[in-house]
């Protein structure tokens, strides 16, 4: 794996994780969420007129990104809506790493190194034990099937969205194709949320936190563009399962200025993914 590859795709990391930690400061999460979307995409458009739009070739997997990331935003809000974060979380974010190498593997050809597959193995592991650490604390200890298949099939989205656009990079320019998406996926799901959920409660969430709603779309739009400038040049499999560095970064921001607990597990499932991107770095 090139260091230029981890080191662009720390720094994705580390705007990903500012924009949740920004959204954890915002009223209203869901809605937030929608207006990060919405503020991303007009970003995109304006940098859309510099560097212009996606070429023809890119559309096919254009489209099939959006829908997929529809999918990915309607799937996820059910399942937080019937179970619980800590059960959802750690599954869906534990479980996409290693179903896109797979569809890497299969459709593209991948061949990663044994040391590769190690690294791999113990990011997604290590989410899952930072992910479970609240599993274990929750009141609810019973782990519903029901809730196992919903983060199943989230983690299944997460996977084949990243896979479309990292085959997409591979063909078309990454910054005019990231650009595209961020355009067209607020005008699915900002119409969705306003029809479920009221346009006057999403309107309300946007004049109570719309400072913190900019900067943290504009942080959004820049953590992915580095990512599929990655993808456009680098394994996807080892892609996909560095990027969720972000969480461990997020874990040590809410126990350092949230006052959240870290705990022994948390801290555990930290220097296992760290160890796992330093065998990536080192042997993938």
């Amino acid at each position: 794996m090139p260091l230029f590859a981890i080191f662009l795709l720390l720094l994705a990391a580390l705007f990903h994780t500012a924009w949740n930690f920004l959204l954890k400061s915002a009223d209203e999460k869901y809605f937030a969420i929608t207006w990060q979307s919405i503020c991303g995409g007009v970003l995109a458009l304006g940098l859309m007129f510099f560097f212009g739009a996606p070429p023809r070739q890119a559309w096919g997997f254009l489209a099939v990104s959006v829908l997929l990331e529809v999918v990915y935003f309607m799937s996820l809000s059910s399942a937080y809506a019937d179970h619980d974060f800590s059960l959802i979380y750690p599954i869906a974010r534990g479980a996409a790493p290693a179903l896109l190498a797979l569809w890497s593997a299969v459709f593209l050809g991948e061949r990663l190194t044994f040391g590769g597959y190690i690294g791999l193995a113990l990011v997604t592991g290590g989410m899952a034990i930072i992910g479970s650490a609240g599993l274990l604390h929750s009141p609810n200890k019973r782990a519903h099937l029901k809730g196992i298949l919903s983060a199943l099939g989230v983690a299944l989205v997460i996977s084949l969205y990243s896979f479309v656009d990292g085959a997409a990079v591979r063909q078309t320019p990454s910054l005019q194709y990231g650009l595209g998406i961020f355009v067209f996926t607020p005008l699915l799901t900002a119409p969705y949320v306003g029809f479920r959920y009221g346009w006057d409660s999403l309107f309300r969430a946007w004049k109570k936190n719309r400072g913190i709603l900019m900067v943290g779309g504009a942080l959004g739009v820049g953590a992915y563009l580095l990512a599929l400038y990655v993808y456009s040049f680098a394994p996807i499999s080892y892609t996909g399962a560095i990027r969720e560095i972000s969480v461990v970064i997020g874990a040590f921001l809410g126990w350092r200025f949230l006052k959240e607990r870290m705990g022994e597990m948390r801290v555990v499932g930290s220097l296992v993914v760290f160890s796992g991107v330093m065998i990536i770095a080192l042997f993938g």
